[in-house]
């Protein structure tokens, strides 16, 4: 899985689209980095822009954006009602897949050491990228603003984490840190009262709502030793909510932001506040995401209504997401298209999923074709890919085969096991024949000077190399389908047993058509010093396949 992290810089503009423009255009600049929003406020003269991509074009991007913003935008003379201390006020990443805070904090400080030492600006870590907890929180680090940081700098307890202890007229200082994602999310009630959708929220949401003595409204106010009021914690951690009514739309809402959604997750605050709503007469009746979503939150949910479904999780990703949409109700004031709402896909390239993306009989005569790709090496990946599909169709039926109820979670998990293997699988159709075409490039390459020759032979050597990993790791990842498939010939259900035998043998067919790709890939290699490993396991595999499949059969065949 690919490395993902989001960036949301905010920059002390929000009135002139040119500037606006000229920062983003630096994002823009930036290969592998994916510009997903921009979002000027005029009131609060300050811009948020929203970009996602792996963490080293990231911060790559990142770094030019405050550079440019740090040249065109004059914090001196800046207003508006938003607090702020410098051109670019704050530059969180955020995890998205793929990668733990812990990596993302350590790319907020990278980023932080470069832009403090290059720029010569005063930079403060924050949140999980600071480690002195005193002073992670934003509110209290920007406390005093741009006006009162002139004096503030000078303190010994507010040194910057990085760049000069004085503070530029110009730029001002900026905070750079690490923080999980924020889902922004409305979910829908049947009633227009502002009032009760108001209490579901505090019923709900982590501050909960003050404590009174008697009338929840108009009682008085229970106050603790300090004097402060006591408050009646909500259900859900990590939870902002309110209840507001929508014109647009004639239906009040629970606006809630889900500040880190492993915490609580989407499908836990919507079913906090079914169970509220319920309670109070009320009824949800659907949801709306505001902005974008992490795949993993939406893969999660659809997993979750399955199991209150009590049904396998052996399906594909297409139709979990599709659970979590129907049992959100996401779709409910209007389409929700998952291309353009989960972060994910927004950076998928469609070309790297042209094959799989074809129908059975287009890639049937995609291959027939006189193009030499697709070839073999997809094949093998594609004939691996059914077979592991009809082992996780085994595990399926048997999990919701009837009397067999106690091994249900057994079979579910299983099934699960197989989609993860037939996703790689698929992904390893167009990976096979972009290895095939990088060869052909590498032939391609001008052969005139030394130089041009010397870097034509490293290219062909390293193209040559990656077409042997390649139909190699469809020899590991089709292998590592058997377990699966012997299992539900022994244990599923009886009535798919050639069903999983079929697997078996398509399971043979990828491993030793990859294998065929691998030695005379490898045949085109001087030295084969570099894949000496490679070779020597990718020749265990296949004795391994070819003796398993053999005894996966015989099994099949004393069965029926």
């Amino acid at each position: 899985m690919k490395q993902i992290i989001e960036c949301v810089p905010n920059f002390s503009e929000g009135n002139d689209l040119t500037i606006i423009r000229q920062i983003t255009a630096e994002i823009e600049k930036i290969d592998g980095v994916k510009l997903l929003d921009v979002d000027p406020g005029k009131a609060t003269n300050r811009t948020v822009v929203t970009f996602v991509g792996e963490p080293e074009p990231v911060i790559e991007a990142a770094f030019m954006a405050i550079k440019k913003a740090s040249e065109l935008i004059d914090m001196s003379k800046h207003s508006g009602e938003h607090p702020r201390m410098g051109a670019t006020d704050v530059c969180p990443l955020i995890p998205v897949s793929g990668i733990s805070m812990e990596e993302t904090s350590a790319y907020a400080v990278k980023l932080a050491k470069r832009v403090g030492e290059e720029l010569n600006l005063p930079i403060y870590l924050y949140e999980q990228a600071q480690p002195n907890k005193e002073r992670s929180n934003l509110s209290v680090i920007r406390a005093g603003e741009y006006e009162g940081f002139f004096k503030k700098i000078k303190e010994p307890k507010w040194k910057p984490d990085f760049g000069p202890a004085e503070f530029p007229v110009r730029s001002g200082a900026t905070c750079i840190g690490a923080r999980e994602f924020l889902i922004a999310y409305n979910i829908n009630l049947n009633t227009k009262s502002t009032r009760l959708a108001n209490s579901v929220a505090f019923d709900v949401r982590e501050a909960g709502r003050v404590k009174r003595v008697g009338h929840a409204v108009l009682g008085e106010l229970v106050l603790d030793a300090n004097g402060e009021p006591e408050r009646i914690p909500g259900k859900c951690k990590a939870t902002k909510a309110i209840g507001w009514y929508i014109e647009e739309y004639g239906v009040a809402q629970i606006s809630m932001n889900l500040t880190n959604y492993l915490i609580t997750p989407v499908h836990v605050a919507f079913d906090a506040v079914c169970e509220s709503a319920q309670n109070r007469g009320l009824r949800v009746t659907g949801s709306e995401l505001v902005g974008l979503i992490p795949l993993k939150a939406m893969l999660d949910a659809g997993t979750y209504f399955l199991k209150k479904q009590g049904r396998s999780l052996g399906v594909s990703e297409e139709e979990l997401i599709h659970i979590a949409v129907k049992s959100l109700g996401l779709d409910e004031l209007g389409p929700f298209d998952p291309n353009k709402k989960i972060i994910e896909y927004q950076l998928r390239n469609l070309e790297d999923e042209k094959l799989i993306s074809m129908t059975a009989k287009a890639l049937a005569y995609e291959t027939a074709s006189e193009s030499p790709a697709p070839g073999g090496g997809s094949v093998s990946a594609y004939a691996g890919a059914l077979g592991t599909a009809l082992g996780t169709m085994v595990a399926n039926l048997s999990a919701g085969k009837r009397g067999w109820e106690d091994r249900s979670e057994y079979f579910s998990t299983k099934g699960e096991e197989g989609q993860h293997i037939l996703k790689k699988l698929l992904a390893q159709v167009d990976e096979d024949t972009r290895a095939f075409n990088a060869i052909m490039d590498s032939f391609s390459l001008p052969k005139g000077t030394d130089e041009e020759k010397a870097a034509r032979s490293k290219a062909i050597k390293e193209a040559t190399i990656n077409a042997c990993v390649v139909p190699f790791e469809v020899m590991k990842t089709a292998y590592s389908a058997l377990p699966l498939i012997d299992a539900m010939v022994n244990e599923g259900n009886p009535n798919s047993v050639t069903d999983a035998g079929v697997g078996a043998l398509c399971i043979r067919t990828a491993v030793t058509g990859a294998y065929l790709n691998v030695k005379v890939n490898a045949s085109g290699l001087k030295d084969k010093s570099e894949i000496e490993g490679l070779l020597k396991e990718a020749e265990d595999i296949f004795q391994q396949t070819e003796k398993l499949v053999a005894e996966i059969v015989k099994n099949v065949e004393g069965k029926i």
